[in-house]
Order: structure tokens, then C-alpha cells, then sequence
């Protein structure tokens, strides 16, 4: 094997490591190393030879999670169109991290290794973006920010977990997702 082929399967095989924790503690926290080896089908001390310890799989998973968390809110293109349109770009795109929104939502995981933190108040693209559905009339004014942000966190994790537990198709749980969220942040008729 040539070197560039041998880099190749090394992220490859780190890869799948990381994917496989994320199923895995995304649907049981409390997966122990031996199971995210056996998930990711390596032997525990491949598993070893790329993190050493629980902590260090830990801040790759948060690492990756924090990722694709940042692509999906740049795919919702949150400034363009009114504020609800893009809260609902928003809730398609994050819908389909999946795994990814238990590992996020599961902070005490990722915080107790010094990883990820979804506390602290939103961001301020995502602010704009709530203020921008009160100016023009699409998101409640009543609604503050961060109550829109927990709102949609809510509704993004019950949709996957209903998904998980019933066996409903991603386009229904989607449409519900949507169809709770477009009601909740709605402005009230006078």
C-alpha cells in the first residue's frame, strides 16, 4: 500500500469510529467503548490506536457534531426570505441530522469533556433572524428569541425521537415538525 492509500483508510476507518459513536450515544449515552468498537466493526484496540480514552472519542464526536450542525445552518441560508420561512429551512435542514441532535441535545455527554455546548443564548445570525420574523410580520413579537430557539430545539428533538419510536416515515414526522412549528411561532390575530 502507498502511503496517500494507508492515510486513506486511516480516516476511513477514524471515520467510521466517530459515526458509529454517534448512533450509538445518540440513542444510549452510556455506550461504553467496547460497544462503539463492536458498532463500528474494529477490535477495541483499533478503536484504542486512534482515541486513547473515552474523552478523546468524545471531542472528535462533538467535533463532527459541531460540523454538520454548522453546515445545515449555512444550507438553511437563515437571511434570506422572510423570518418564518427560513425558521422552517432551518428545521428541514437540522430534521435530518438525526443522531447528531441526541448526541447535541445530550449535553451533559459532550460538556462534562469539554466539548460541545448548546447553552448560552442564541447566536446572533439566528437572532437576526427571529427579529427579522418580527419585523415583517411572520414570527409572533411576543416571542422572544431564545423561547423561538427552544422552541425549535423541542420540536426537532420529539419529531426524531417519535421518529425512532414509531416508525414513521422522515416525511410525515418532517411535516409535523413544520406544522408545530409554523403554529407555535405564527402571529396571534388581533
Amino acid at each position: 500500500m502507498t502511503e496517500a492509500q494507508v492515510s486513506g483508510s486511516r480516516a476511513r476507518t477514524r471515520q467510521a469510529i466517530v459515526e458509529a459513536a454517534i448512533d450509538l450515544l445518540g440513542r444510549n449515552p452510556a455506550a461504553s467503548l467496547a460497544d462503539i468498537a463492536v458498532a463500528a466493526e474494529v477490535g477495541r484496540t483499533t478503536l484504542h490506536r486512534y482515541f486513547a480514552d473515552r474523552a478523546d472519542l468524545l471531542r472528535a464526536v462533538s467535533a463532527e457534531a459541531s460540523a454538520r450542525l454548522t453546515r445545515a445552518t449555512t444550507q438553511a441560508r437563515m437571511v434570506e426570505g422572510t423570518g418564518a420561512s427560513a425558521v422552517r429551512r432551518l428545521c428541514q435542514e437540522y430534521f435530518d441530522l438525526g443522531a447528531v441532535l441526541s448526541v447535541l441535545f445530550n449535553e451533559s455527554l459532550l460538556s462534562a469533556e469539554g466539548g460541545w455546548s448548546g447553552s448560552g443564548g442564541c447566536d446572533p445570525a439566528f437572532a437576526a433572524m427571529v427579529e427579522r420574523g418580527h419585523r415583517d410580520g411572520t414570527i409572533d413579537p411576543d416571542l422572544p428569541v431564545d423561547w423561538v430557539q427552544s422552541l425549535i430545539w423541542s420540536q426537532l428533538y420529539a419529531g426524531w425521537s417519535y421518529q425512532t419510536e414509531t416508525g414513521a416515515s422522515r416525511h410525515e414526522v418532517l411535516r409535523l415538525i413544520l406544522r408545530t412549528v409554523d403554529g407555535a411561532i405564527a402571529p396571534r390575530p388581533a
